[in-house]
């Protein structure tokens, strides 16, 4: 389940509100151990996830670094060749 959690920092242009509440429900369905809480969880299931997605967004909001920006669309192409090489092309 984790595997799609991705990293946000410094990233040009920077992290969506999509892309934070994202990876709080993907982290909030791992450590919960399932990816849709029951009708009596529900309430306490969504509200991790809104905390934990305020809180990664403050985090991403204080980070400072010096290294340039990396670009999206570079990084996902490295990823690509990367999966192509150790996976095969599909």
């Amino acid at each position: 389940m984790c595997r799609n959690i991705r990293t946000l920092h410094n990233f040009e242009p920077h992290a969506t509100t999509a892309e934070v509440e994202a990876a709080a429900l993907q982290y909030v369905r791992k450590i919960s151990g399932s990816t849709r809480p029951s009708k009596a969880n529900e309430e306490a299931f969504n509200r991790a996830v809104h905390e934990i997605a305020h809180a990664t967004q403050h985090l991403l909001d204080s980070l400072v670094t010096h290294a340039p920006a990396k670009d999206r669309g570079e990084e996902a192409a490295k990823a690509k060749a990367k999966a192509a090489a150790r996976f095969g092309a599909a």
